[in-house]
């Protein structure tokens, strides 16, 4: 119940207010009914979403711009949620994008079926500390699983695919192939691959408007939408030698406060020619130096544009702070305050930068730098919406397949890997005594929400699915999910079918769906303040 001026007590007869009377309070059974109720309406939002045949979303915000898509985290974080218990599987969406960047659909939705479980318990009056403590072993028992049912294979490239195709499967990719797209993924990552991790920061995305999408691809470089500073440099370098730079292009300032006077129009004229002398120094020092191309964090002046454009050589001013850095990585080279006075090791080296023109808008393109470690995902399509769609589409690939390379572990997808761990813990739970057994077995109900969903998505009958799936599964050589197929489902041999997931997003989506399911359920007094 609610209730207005809470806080009152009673001292000698007289009662006493120790909050705002304006302040509201929810206690009791009100109160988790209500964080429940919420938790599970933002669960729902998302679960029609899930899977290949799951459907998109429109969203639309009080601008009036639109986005289209089916990815969790984009969907959850678009939606104005003010119920702290619902922002809270919002959080449960946001900590599966940044730890392993898929997944976040499965865990959103596992940790609204945990909620509705533990509301059932309430309603039986188990206690939430015997619903959480029961929760909490459950999940311990779901991660042994997860680790019991890694395939035991080398990850190649070939399973690297199957992962990235599987975490695309239902996703808006235009006229390319999944097939296609996993195929670059898979190229990307092993391009940034390190001795000890995948270097993800090092693939970048770029989306550029203004062709069908099966005109993307990996460019083995560096893609930036920075024009060239004068329309006289050339648009093309082969070979270049590459100044990546935070210096001053421009007339140097003195260090005093001075004011000078000029009375005549030869003194005028003697200090342009000075500061046109001094720009004109500071290209040749530049020209001299061998620098072929300039990308420079600050302005450059005017004047210097056109004398580094004699010069034959090609800049570009104003250039992202971050994007210097990354460029002079990429081309071996170290980021110097002093353009005019650069030692050799200073400058970098890439086989070809090139501007081209894509609708009216001028692209860079610095491939083959000497480092050679960035790569870009250069995504094409007809209208934002697509391209839009297909980028997240590919960071979630991107994602998973680094998670699969840095962890070496992978486990069966479409269901199958839920409906064995909700197995392997009701096997666990009739050896525990007492109503935490309950929870344990409420765990176990909840995890194959999973595959029902996958089953209600594709067309199937989700008890009749549950049934088969379980029954194949508990074959001792039994290993079955539900792959979609024409216009419904079947139940198959999801490796067979190349149907793969990481096991980290699985262990991700696990742990967090718990920790937020198991912190709402405890909650039975919410006091808000006016």
């Amino acid at each position: 119940m609610s209730e207005s001026g809470f806080g009152q007590r009673r001292m000698g007869g007289r009662p006493m207010f120790i909050l705002n009377e304006d302040s509201q309070r929810t206690h009791g059974r009100d109160a988790q009914s209500s964080n429940i109720a919420a938790g599970k309406a933002v669960s729902e939002a998302v679960r029609t979403t899930l899977g290949p045949r799951g459907m998109d979303k429109m969203l639309v915000s009080d601008d009036g711009d639109v986005v289209i898509t089916n990815d969790g985290a984009t969907i959850l974080n678009s939606m104005d949620i003010e119920h702290p218990a619902a922002q809270m599987i919002v959080e449960v969406s946001q900590t599966q994008e940044d730890e392993v960047g898929d997944g976040t659909t499965t865990a959103s939705v596992l940790a609204g079926e945990l909620l509705a479980k533990a509301e059932d318990l309430l309603e039986q009056d188990v206690h939430a500390t015997t619903i959480v403590e029961g929760y909490a072993r459950a999940r311990d028992i779901a991660l042994e699983a997860i680790d019991d049912l890694s395939l035991d294979a080398d990850i190649d490239d070939e399973i690297l695919k199957q992962v990235a195709e599987s975490s695309m499967t239902g996703k808006g990719t235009g006229d390319i192939t999944t097939e296609r797209l996993a195929e670059v993924v898979v190229n990307a990552v092993r391009h940034v691959e390190g001795d000890e991790k995948v270097e993800r920061d090092d693939i970048r995305v770029h989306t550029q408007v203004g062709s069908s999408s099966s005109a993307t691809e990996l460019i083995e470089g560096i893609v930036t939408d920075d024009e060239p500073a004068h329309k006289n440099m050339p648009r093309s370098v082969e070979d270049a030698t590459v100044l990546c730079t935070d210096g001053t292009f421009s007339v140097r300032e003195t260090e005093i406060d001075a004011e000078y006077s000029v009375d005549n129009v030869d003194q005028l004229t003697a200090a342009m020619d000075a500061e046109e002398s001094q720009l004109k120094e500071l290209a040749d020092a530049i020209a001299d130096a061998g620098v072929d191309v300039v990308f420079s964090h600050s302005s450059i002046d005017d004047r210097t544009a056109s004398h580094l454009a004699k010069h034959g050589i090609l800049a570009f001013e104003d250039v992202d702070d971050g994007l210097t850095t990354s460029i002079a990585q990429a081309t071996g080279g170290k980021r110097t305050g002093k353009p005019d006075d650069v030692d050799e090791d200073e400058l970098g080296h890439a086989d070809s930068i090139r501007v081209e023109k894509y609708g009216g808008e001028d692209l860079t393109f610095i491939e083959g730098g000497a480092a050679a470690k960035s790569v870009t995902l250069f995504i094409r399509g007809g209208t934002e919406h697509v391209v839009d769609e297909l980028e997240r589409a590919l960071n979630d690939a991107l994602d998973v397949v680094s998670a699969a390379v840095d962890t070496g572990s992978v486990v069966p997808g479409a269901g199958a890997t839920e409906i064995n761990i909700a197995g392997r813990v009701r096997d666990e739970a009739a050896g525990v005594e007492g109503r935490q057994q309950l929870a344990i077995e409420a765990f176990a109900d909840a995890i194959e929400v999973l595959p029902r969903t996958l089953a209600e998505n594709t067309g199937m009958d989700p008890i009749d699915a549950l049934v088969d799936l379980r029954a194949a599964n508990d074959d001792e050589a039994g290993r079955a999910g539900i792959i979609s197929s024409g216009e419904t489902g079947e139940i198959a041999d999801p490796v067979e079918e190349g149907v793969i997931d990481p096991a980290a997003v699985k262990r991700e989506a696990v742990e967090s769906a718990t920790e937020a399911a198991t912190m709402i359920a405890r909650i039975d007094d919410v006091i808000a303040a006016k």
